[in-house]
């Protein structure tokens, strides 16, 4: 054999056993990869059934789930609207403190427990608050706004059991801070709208009553004082028109109805100006609606319970779909 067919037989050979080892390499990586693309696959099926067991999806006993969606969206839907109420009259109260420029002086704030925007602010953002907690608690399934929101409402409701008990037994104090308070509604009438506009709609359109004990008690107004004619006072010893009856066929309410009605040549009948004070009216309105209050009381009670079980109920449902996964 030559030299030459020697050294092509040697290369030949190298070739072939390069062809088998990259041959054999490629197998094994081809077989790695697989193997790689199966372990993948597998944890993806995991990953799938995990969640799905999680979301109450793919049958079986431990794929149920725990969490009742019709008390879960019954809290929410109830809650939704409880949160825009709430939103809505805190917005009024801040827009009513916004036109009375309170924020620009807040000189002029006088007596802000009494102030109706100020309650309003209150009212409204406690009912945003818990309506929030019961609201996103039942969306999310939030444990602990639900325990929140089962805590306000608790709370809210110990304190109107305590109020209403409180107010019972202190019947007397009640009444004196009552008419304490609406005097100082007629003191100032005219330098706060929203103070003027409850004490109408309170003599007018709900109880029909003039002040606190009669229409002597609007002298304690500079304005309707008999003392301010001196000062020219077109309204001294007079009366707001919200203490005057209403005339039937009346079209367009008579503004000036209840000028010079308490000077001496002038008599006020029971035809034409209430004589009843609104403390008297406002006890006869509550014996004549007591059935009715306290059926709205327990009402509202009830309604409390029911929300504060269906939270605890719904709490419960979560922790135990928790232990299912776990």
């Amino acid at each position: 054999m030559s030299p030459h067919r020697s050294s092509m037989s040697s290369s030949a050979a190298l070739a072939a056993a390069s062809s088998s080892s990259s041959s054999r390499h490629h197998n094994s990586s081809s077989s790695n990869s697989n193997h790689h693309n199966s372990r993948s696959n597998r944890d993806r099926r995991h990953d799938r059934h995990h969640i799905d067991r999680h979301r109450g999806i793919g049958g079986g006993s431990d794929s149920e789930s725990e969490i009742s969606c019709c008390l879960k969206y019954l809290i929410f839907g109830s809650n939704v609207i409880f949160w825009l109420t709430g939103l809505l009259v805190c917005v009024v109260g801040v827009w009513a403190w916004t036109e009375k420029e309170v924020f620009n002086n807040l000189t002029r704030i006088t007596n802000i427990a009494l102030d109706p925007a100020f309650i309003m602010i209150c009212v409204g953002c406690l009912a945003f608050t818990i309506g929030f907690t019961g609201c996103v608690g039942a969306l999310r399934e939030n444990t602990c706004l639900l325990a929140g929101y089962a805590i306000f409402l608790a709370i809210l409701l110990l304190l109107e059991l305590t109020t209403g008990i409180l107010g019972f037994i202190f019947k007397d104090w009640i009444k004196t801070q009552a008419a304490t308070g609406f005097q100082a509604f007629i003191v100032y009438y005219r330098d706060d709208p929203d103070r003027q506009n409850l004490v109408d709609w309170v003599q007018d359109q709900w109880l029909g009553c003039c002040g606190v004990d009669g229409p002597k008690d609007w002298d304690q107004n500079i304005y309707f004082n008999c003392s301010s004619a001196a000062v020219g006072s077109r309204e001294a010893c007079g009366v707001p028109f919200s203490c005057c009856r209403p005339v039937p066929n009346e079209v367009i309410r008579n503004k000036q109805c209840g000028y010079d009605v308490r000077k001496h040549e002038f008599k006020y009948s029971k035809t034409n100006v209430y004589e009843i004070g609104c403390l008297m009216a406002a006890e006869e309105w509550f014996q004549r609606n007591l059935l009715s209050v306290l059926l709205f009381m327990l009402g509202l009670s009830f309604t409390q319970i029911l929300g504060i079980c269906f939270a605890q109920n719904l709490r419960a449902d979560i922790f135990a779909q928790k232990a299912k996964w776990h």
